[in-house]
């Protein structure tokens, strides 16, 4: 039958459109015609801007080249223009260079509404691309104020349309227009006091910068900053042993009038060498009008020093001292911690080899994997990575696939087969002609994919940066009250509460707090994605979590999508192989996978074809062809029931024809079959698709066709429900054949003859029942119905590039049993997500409490607060990475 010929799909297809009144399967006609989504044709220049430019959260930015837009009235004809557009906010004409900024809601207008204008103006609009993107490496940047500061830097550079930071990974993402000056981008930055080691451009600013960068990373501990550290830390400990042990009180130095006893100078000399960072920092924060823990712990240091002058015999050197070489370890320890997050992406990245052997007139030479071309073809050797993704061309292996798809037993491969860059050959040797060029291969976009996953804050995260943005504030405040008001209106000791206010200040910086969420995130995503698991987005990740329900697509999800001949019931004297060769014939020109199994199982069995002549589809019924010139037909029972056979009395020996009612009467029924109410329902009741095949005259047999269940359906099902989520399956197949399938693997309910958008309503009717919604299935024929759920998980993502852009989280390997570690795993996620913020918030709590009694000193408000927050909300983070599937 053709692709058209409106049979049922059955088991290993989509959707039907039509039922058999007599129980027959239904047809997938449409099924062939369905579309999986529609997805966007890339716009030069569109890019969404950073959240902190000002932008609505909806709007997007694009940039047109339009040439003759040379003068003041050409821009302002532009303009005039494009403000006629519904949806459109900030337009700016740039006559100097010939280029339109325009800010548009994505959902009221599109660029195509905008060159229609512009054009409709009278001026053309250049195709090509006018913006570039281009990722900046800045290791310093590790934390939402790093981040604030370094946005307020670019949102005033030249040339930048768009931005995006990201801490967790240490990299600044900016939109570029082509003709932006790229070192006036790294001098922004680095003018905001972080340092650009590297950008992912064709240019770079500094070619040993970015030698650096792609080298071995500095340790934190034997940083520049860390040896400052140390040496502030020596000085403390020198001041501490001179006053309290060897009681040095004698005036060693005096400057401009103000005398230093030992002590006190070895104290200065503490917070000068370990503050000089934070002073810095402090100040680019002053500067950039930042109120962050730069700006707050120096201006904590300094306040105790000017203290310390103006007060004569009261000394505040020692708290200065120590704020400053404990905020300096604070600092050590979160880029230690944030380090580590960043090394487990950093694992991902160095998956891939940076060179391979390359095979070109018969020679092996070595180059490095840039310089491949898709077309070449590459020689892997035992225990050799496979460095690009590719076809087998020649010999045979097993390779680990663990890398890009979580499986833990290597994967035969032999010629024809495709494999992955980043994958492990195992044993033989194998050459492998390049499909991807380096950069645009499977594990490039899982990496890019991670990285991208941070740009999409969560709702924790935006509401903790609401948070942080009154807490700072407030807290300020509260410090500075609590420093003056005693004083001021009891007459309480100034120098006492003054410290106090100092530790309040230290309290207002919510860094552990900000960072809870997605440090978490990013541990989560980078600990799937290591399992084969890809989730885009913290988003994702936290509503896979709180899901209700799981929706599972049946074909090719539930089962294994390979639809195989499972029984053949010959009928009036014919045997198996009479069948057989009929049905063979008959399907030999079909497309359609029924037939497809129906061929191979023949072929298979040896089986000969037999000649076939006038093919015909049957529109939703079946086909007919003549074969060695007798009219043969096959398709659904209801049929042969309109061809005038009588399917509730069919004799299986003997070389009759089909009975009359008339006849029927006569018959004892001894040798016959009740097709409709016996044969038809107990086939369809074991989860099989029933095919009849027979001439004008005669039925000569029935064909079953079922998809195997997955071995791991039923252990998977029982997983997610002991997890206590409901499961329900979702086919097109009849309901006697979803009850019977629905019955072995397990699920809560089911829901059958669905066409493409009936998948969607039944989601649909999910939500309304359930509230939150995980729908898996295959990420193309499912696209709409993923789409409408909460979440979309697409099986089988590695090398389909659809279900990798369309779902929310992609299963790389067609491996059912990561349901339910994808579960667990964002479960607990939301749970650490959780305690890291409600746990940072206490502690701050519960030592802003204990300042006015004197029970929390600096050091402790450092350590507790700040430092060992920092190091605890990591730490609890990165539990995420020891979830593992087999748990």
């Amino acid at each position: 039958m053709s692709e058209h010929d409106g049979r049922d799909p059955g088991p290993g297809d989509g959707a039907d459109a039509s039922t058999d009144p007599q129980g027959g399967d239904n047809c997938g006609c449409d099924d062939a015609c369905e579309v999986g989504g529609a997805s966007a044709s890339g716009v030069p220049g569109e890019t969404e801007p950073g959240d902190s430019a000002g932008e609505s959260a909806g709007a997007v930015r694009a940039e047109f080249s339009v040439p003759d837009m040379d003068c003041a009235s050409c821009a302002s004809k532009v303009e005039t223009s494009v403000r006629k557009l519904d949806g459109v906010g900030d337009i700016d004409p740039r006559a100097t260079t010939g280029r339109l900024v325009v800010e548009y809601d994505p959902d009221r207008t599109t660029p195509d509404d905008i060159r229609g204008n512009v054009e409709g103006a009278g001026y053309a609009v250049e195709d090509g691309p006018s913006t570039r993107e281009v990722s900046f490496s800045v290791p310093d940047m590790d934390c939402a104020s790093c981040a604030g500061k370094v946005e307020y830097a670019l949102r005033g550079a030249s040339g930048v349309l768009s931005y995006e930071t990201r801490p967790t990974t240490g990299t600044a993402v900016v939109t570029l227009a082509a003709d932006a000056d790229l070192d006036a981008v790294v001098s922004a930055i680095e003018a905001a006091g972080y340092e650009v080691t590297g950008t992912d451009a064709d240019e770079a600013p500094d070619a040993d910068a970015n030698a650096a960068a792609d080298g071995e990373r500095e340790s934190v501990w034997r940083s520049t900053r860390a040896v400052k550290t140390w040496v502030s830390g020596g000085f403390l400990a020198a001041g501490i042993a001179a006053e309290y042990l060897f009681g040095l009180e004698l005036v060693v130095a005096s400057v401009l009038g103000v005398s230093f006893t030992a002590a006190e100078l070895l104290y200065v000399l503490g917070a000068a060498v370990g503050g000089q960072a934070i002073l810095r920092n402090g100040y680019y924060s002053a500067k950039n009008r930042s109120l962050d823990i730069d700006f707050l712990m120096s201006t904590a240091i300094l306040s105790a020093v000017a203290a310390s002058l103006i007060s004569g015999p009261t000394s505040l050197y020692f708290e200065a001292a120590t704020l400053a070489f404990l905020f300096s370890v604070s600092e050590l320890l979160e880029r230690y911690s944030m380090d580590r997050t960043r090394d487990s992406l950093r694992e991902l990245m160095d998956l891939s080899p940076d060179e391979a052997t390359v095979l070109r007139d018969g020679v092996e030479t070595v180059v490095p994997v840039e310089e491949l071309v898709v077309g070449d073809v590459v020689a892997v050797k035992p225990g050799e990575k496979i460095p690009v993704d590719g076809t087998v061309v020649e010999g045979d292996s097993a390779v680990n696939q663990a890398p890009i798809t979580g499986e833990s037993v290597p994967v035969d491969k032999a010629d024809g087969d495709e494999v992955f860059a980043g994958t492990v050959n195992e044993a033989g040797y194998l050459e492998v002609r390049v499909d991807s060029a380096a950069g645009d291969d499977t594990l490039s976009r899982i990496v890019s994919m991670v990285e991208d996953a941070q740009a999409n804050k969560t709702e924790r995260e935006q509401f903790v940066e609401r948070f942080s943005s009154y807490y700072t504030p407030l807290m300020v405040v509260v410090a500075v009250a609590v420093a003056a008001i005693p004083p001021i209106a009891f007459g309480l000791d100034w120098v006492t509460w003054f410290v106090y206010g100092i530790t309040m200040l230290v309290l207002a910086c919510p860094c552990a707090f900000v960072i809870s969420t997605p440090v978490s995130v990013v541990s989560g995503i980078t600990s799937a994605a290591k399992n084969g698991v890809l989730i885009k987005g913290g988003t994702h990740l936290e509503a896979m979590g709180s899901v209700e329900a799981v929706a599972v697509d049946k074909t090719g999800t539930l089962t294994k999508g390979e639809l195989t001949v499972t029984d053949v019931v010959p009928l009036n004297g014919n045997s198996e192989a009479d069948v057989l060769r009929c049905a063979r014939g008959l399907e030999a020109r079909s497309e359609h996978p029924i037939g497809e199994a129906i061929v191979s199982h023949a072929e298979g069995t040896g089986v000969a074809a037999r000649e076939v002549d006038d093919f015909e589809s049957v529109t939703g019924k079946g086909v007919r062809a003549d074969l060695d010139g007798v009219p043969h037909f096959a398709g659904k029972p209801g049929f042969f029931e309109e061809l005038g056979f009588d399917l509730e009395h069919v004799h299986v020996t003997g070389p009759g024809e089909a009975l009359s009612a008339e006849v029927r009467q006569l018959c004892d029924r001894h040798g016959c079959l009740n097709l409709v109410e016996d044969t038809i329902p107990r086939l369809q009741s074991e989860g099989k698709t029933v095919v009849v095949v027979g001439t004008e005259d005669d039925l000569e047999g029935v064909v079953a066709v079922a998809d195997e269940v997955r071995p791991d359906a039923r252990e998977t099902v029982a997983k997610l429900r002991e997890a206590g989520l409901s499961v329900v399956m979702l086919t097109g197949d009849n309901e006697g054949t979803a009850r019977a399938i629905a019955e072995q693997v397990g699920v809560d309910d089911f829901r059958a003859g669905l066409l493409p958008e009936d998948k969607v309503a039944a989601v649909e009717g999910l939500l309304d029942e359930y509230g939150s919604v995980a729908m898996v299935g295959d990420g193309i024929n499912d696209a709409p119905a993923l789409a409408t759920a909460t979440v979309g998980v697409a099986m089988g993502a590695a090398g389909t590039d659809t279900a990798l852009e369309t779902a929310d989280i992609a299963l790389m390997a067609d491996d059912l049993s990561k349901l339910p570690y994808l579960y667990e795993l964002s479960h607990r996620a939301n749970g650490v997500i959780r305690q890291n913020i409600w746990a940072s918030l206490a502690i701050k709590a519960v030592l802003a409490v204990g300042v006015p009694f004197g029970y929390v000193s600096v050091a402790l408000a450092v350590l507790a607060g700040d430092a060992g927050m920092t190091m605890g909300v990591t730490g609890n983070a990165m539990r995420l990475a020891r979830i593992r599937p087999d748990e």
